[in-house]
């Protein structure tokens, strides 16, 4: 069996932003426990490159990237009262998204069993149009838009992150071929995320968002997967998934609070993997979004890709 790729190059690391929540050592820490790990033999590590802008340009328009590129260089310090930036932002941007686009190719292809991105900015809240909440550009909505190129006619992201995926849910809202659903804390940013919010046009009924209460804890969370999304992704049959693997729900994190733990993390993602490896062959690409505290943020990507391996 091939191994799971982890696509990481250490121009993540220069995407520099202080003290911020979303800092380097996020991604050092998790490359010490990975590389530590018992099952580090089981790991494929690649280097991504930088995508092309054509790839980018799968979700966010030409103009928006360009002017994105022109703010980074010119100095500017945050994108907006969130993300902030430094001129080395641009390379570890293009670089995450370089990252997902190979890691579906190299799945797709059967040259890895399935991968993980540990890449930084994260990007689920990037909209087309707009840059926000630690993200520049949607690393999962443009790998789903790859993984759609590359021959897969449907595909699913399941994003597990404390918040809202609001820019994923932007970029396929009236899309037939992406069913997108969400677990995120209600009431908490960016604001969006309702059950009401279902999809439209020709995409209606294949959004779905789970928002739950503080302190719902693995037992809500792996009751919803068994009763709501499981079913749902079955029913939906997709080809392909991405998983949005945020891990800021975890118990520690600072930033929010659904009380969620590491076994809870493996949880989730051993359902994920099992239903891919029921319905499409096993091709799951993931890849990193929040996760605060660093030592749980290490410990339960390390259960993540444990589950990968299985």
């Amino acid at each position: 069996m091939n191994k799971t790729a982890i696509f990481y190059n250490p121009v993540f690391l220069e995407h520099n932003t202080g003290g911020h929540p979303e800092n380097a050592d996020r991604l050092k820490s998790i490359v010490d426990k990975l590389k530590s790990s018992s099952f580090a033999k089981g790991l494929e590590w690649i280097i991504p490159q930088p995508a092309l802008i054509s790839t980018i340009e799968l979700v966010h328009p030409v103009e928006h990237i360009r002017s994105i590129e022109e703010r980074i260089k010119d100095g500017v310090a945050y994108l907006d009262a969130d993300t902030i930036v430094c001129p080395a932002s641009w390379e570890a941007a293009i670089t995450a998204v370089g990252a997902i686009d190979q890691a579906v190719a190299g799945v797709m292809t059967g040259k890895f069993k399935n991968a993980f991105c540990a890449v930084r900015p994260p990007g689920h809240h990037a909209e087309p149009n707009k840059s926000m909440g630690f993200c520049i550009f949607n690393n999962a909505a443009i790998g789903a838009k790859a993984a759609i190129g590359q021959g897969a006619s449907r595909v699913a992201i399941v994003d597990f992150d404390v918040h809202h995926g609001n820019g994923t849910q932007a970029a396929f809202y009236d899309d037939p071929s992406l069913f997108f659903v969400s677990t995120h804390q209600e009431f908490i940013y960016p604001g969006t995320g309702h059950e009401s919010e279902t999809g439209a046009k020709k995409g209606a009924g294949t959004n779905m968002n789970v928002p739950l209460q503080a302190g719902a804890g693995d037992a809500a969370f792996l009751s919803v997967f068994d009763e709501t999304i499981i079913p749902a992704l079955r029913k939906f049959a997709p080809e392909f998934i991405i998983i949005s693997a945020g891990f800021d729900a975890h118990e520690a994190d600072p930033l929010a609070g659904l009380s969620l733990t590491t076994t809870g993390f493996a949880g989730i993602t051993g359902k994920i993997i099992e239903l891919a490896n029921e319905i499409c062959e096993g091709r799951v690409a993931s890849t990193l979004e929040g996760g605060y505290n660093l030592s749980a943020l290490a410990d339960s990507v390390k259960a993540h890709v444990g589950e990968m391996l299985k």
